[in-house]
């Protein structure tokens, strides 16, 4: 399954409308004279972003892998506008019958009922605070939410409630909510992680081309940091000869800049996102392309991904050996070794209360 290698697209981050592994028909596009194939006649030359609501029956997730160290997590919004071009959520677009290329990044699905529905999954009887990962799936903060501030909404619930929470985000915004985080984070409720790919701002803008600049997060970790919010960086994922070269540069610049802990993944190829990426590597670096898959596939043994847990996340290999032993030392050198953030207190949790048609007597 590959797409057409087409020229990049500004602002979005795949090439072209790979079809889901679920498709039943595909259309592609083709030049019959009357247009430029590239420009006026092909709609995926200028893709606009296409909103959604979506009414949830339910909004959290249970996790049981082994790999990933929370066991809730819930996800405002399915598909993300930030159009990384390695994002392994990709493929959930599939199930929704729309391609994980362009569809993903331009059909965003918003779970608007979701502050509502999280409410009621608090206040069930029998139900055990568990720290909940916000915005996992595909990323709390990506554009739309400075519009609908659902994230927000889900973040007063579970400061209400006293509920634990972790976020992992590309985008600046998270810094609007600072009036939640910080009185959340003196209870120790909040963990925050923001993902750092690169330092250079023209890789970034080609890689993740709607999330926020990296000077823009550091200076994000700073802010947080500042305001007592437990924040780490998580160097994800790493690309061999595209950005591993860069690993040390961003784990020191996120020491200045306040972070307490940090961590990475390998880059993963799961599904429909190893033919995306090809393309966008034929499209942004096509001298090195075949280096990088090469490498890839050294690591997870000779294929472009492996599921297996233990290695999805680190690889195996000469390579993923030599980047585990250079993470090793660089956490060493700039003084993450042996840090970690504070325990989250799940004791503080209080669930909400109904709401009532005799109001409140007290």
């Amino acid at each position: 399954m590959t797409t057409r290698t087409r020229p990049a697209i500004k602002g979005r981050g795949s090439t072209g409308y790979l079809p889901g592994r679920f498709a039943v028909t595909t259309a592609d596009a083709v030049d019959d004279g009357w247009h430029d194939a590239d420009t006026e006649g092909d709609p995926s030359s200028s893709p606009h972003t296409v909103l959604h609501e979506e009414v949830a029956r339910s909004v959290i997730t249970r996790n049981s892998s082994p790999d990933i160290p929370f066991e809730q997590s819930l996800n405002p919004y399915r598909g993300c506008e930030h159009g990384c071009s390695y994002c392994f959520a990709r493929p959930s677009h599939a199930y929704l019958d729309l391609s994980p290329g362009l569809d993903f990044e331009t059909r965003i699905f918003a779970k608007t009922n979701a502050p509502l529905i999280l409410r009621q999954e608090l206040s069930k009887r029998g139900y055990r605070p568990s720290p909940i990962s916000l915005g996992i799936n595909t990323d709390a903060y990506q554009p739309t939410e400075r519009k609908l501030q659902l994230t927000r909404r889900i973040l007063e619930v579970l400061a209400e409630t006293k509920h634990p929470v972790s976020l992992i985000t590309k985008n600046a915004l998270i810094e609007r909510d600072l009036d939640l985080l910080a009185p959340m984070a003196r209870e120790n409720l909040v963990h925050v992680y923001l993902s750092i790919t690169t330092l250079d701002n023209g890789l970034s803008s080609r890689l993740e081309p709607r999330a926020s600049a990296p000077h823009s997060r550091l200076k994000t970790v700073a802010r947080l940091s500042e305001a007592g919010v437990p924040v780490g960086v998580m160097f994800a994922p790493v690309i061999p000869w595209v950005n591993d070269h860069e690993l040390e540069a961003v784990l020191e610049a996120s020491r200045d800049a306040g972070a307490t802990a940090a961590g990475y993944v390998l880059l993963r190829l799961p599904h429909e996102v190893a033919p995306l990426f090809r393309d966008w590597l034929q499209a942004h670096l096509p001298d090195r392309a075949a280096h990088v898959m090469s490498t890839v596939q050294q690591q997870r043994g000779g294929r472009d991904y492996d599921s297996r847990f233990g290695t999805r996340l680190r690889g195996e290999g000469v390579y993923a050996d030599l980047l585990a032993r250079r993470f090793a030392l660089a956490l060493k050198r700039f003084g993450f070794e042996g840090r970690r953030h504070p325990p989250f207190d799940c004791t503080r949790f209080v669930p909400p209360r109904a709401a009532s048609p005799q109001g409140e007597l007290f």
